[in-house]
């Protein structure tokens, strides 16, 4: 246990000092997204190139793997997103950002610290795989079901378009691209470039791990849905579950892989989550307090995963 502690203590140390900055210190909030963009930007796009352009080629080519953490997602939503249907009477816009909370995992900012912390460099690709599918499909869905609940006047085509070109141009996406082809033809990374970029991944984790504490103290809760308690169990406990008997069962898949997959789904809502909802002009309130509840709420539920991991306690593996 003491492990477990010493491995979430400093994670969620640096959230709620975070926290705790954006709540004493009287400073703009324009301010922040230097750090959001150095996070997004730089930080982890570096994580994500250095270790993947170090991976065999043959390693990332896990067609299983991502198909049943993406199917997974998509059942978590799917569930959230029925639970959202029966609340609002049908609201299709409303219940997309419900679904969103229960299957859209914190992938982005807490997802590599976590798992490169409990795992080490070896869930690296798992990690990758996991952000960038999950993304694709989340971001689908999203435009998909807002043009059916006709929030937007742009056609589904055009908004698929969208979607399509904001995933694809994402920093974390293109850095995956591009640690993977420079895996594929075993690129050499000159000394100071690979100096350059170690650097930058030692930042990653830390400075985006603050950077949520903060942002999610600047979002005071101002509307707590009814429905939120089963949105945060389906997204924080439901997933993960979902996650390890799907992998299970399809069967032939590293544990470790798996270890990772229950990790980054037992995270919290993502605060794209947020984004979304304000994109689309809807459940924007409720949206910022589902992810302020839902990363308290963390605290616990993915301790009690992490232990489970670190202590080998999961079945069958």
């Amino acid at each position: 246990m003491s492990e477990v502690i010493a491995l979430a203590l400093p994670f969620f140390g640096l959230i709620f000092l975070g926290f705790g900055a954006g709540k004493l210190v009287d400073l703009p909030e324009q301010g922040l997204a230097w750090l959001n963009f150095f996070v997004v930007y730089c930080a982890l796009p570096a994580l994500f190139f250095q270790l993947l352009s170090k991976t065999p080629i043959d390693q990332i080519a896990n067609w299983g793997f991502v198909f049943g953490t993406t199917f997974s997602t998509y059942v978590a939503f799917a569930l959230a997103f029925c639970v959202g249907v029966v609340v609002t009477g049908g609201q299709i816009r409303e219940a997309t950002i419900q679904g969103l909370i229960g299957g859209y995992s914190n992938i982005g900012y807490m997802g590599p610290g976590l798992t490169l912390a409990t795992l080490g460099v070896s869930s690296t690709v798992p990690t990758a795989l996991i952000f960038c599918f999950d993304n694709a499909l989340l971001f689908m869905l999203a435009a998909f079901l807002m043009a059916i609940g006709g929030t937007e006047k742009l056609s589904t085509i055009e908004l698929l378009l969208t979607a399509l070109k904001r995933l694809f141009l994402h920093p974390f996406i293109l850095a995956t691209i591009a640690g993977i082809l420079a895996a594929a033809v075993q690129l050499p990374v000159p000394d100071a470039v690979d100096k350059l970029l170690a650097f930058l991944s030692s930042a990653a984790a830390p400075c985006a791990l603050f950077a949520m504490g903060v942002t999610v103290a600047l979002r005071p809760v101002k509307r707590l849905p009814m429905e939120l308690p089963v949105l945060l169990l389906v997204k924080l406990v439901v997933h993960p579950i979902i996650v390890f008997v799907v992998l299970v069962w399809l069967g032939g898949i590293d544990p470790l892989w798996i270890k990772t997959a229950v990790l980054m789904a037992c995270l919290p809502p993502a605060a794209n989550v947020f984004v979304l909802a304000t994109q689309y002009r809807t459940y924007v309130e409720r949206a910022s307090s589902a992810i302020l509840i839902g990363t308290a709420v963390s605290v616990l539920t993915v301790t009690t995963f992490l232990y489970l991991v670190v202590e080998d306690l999961l079945p069958g593996l």
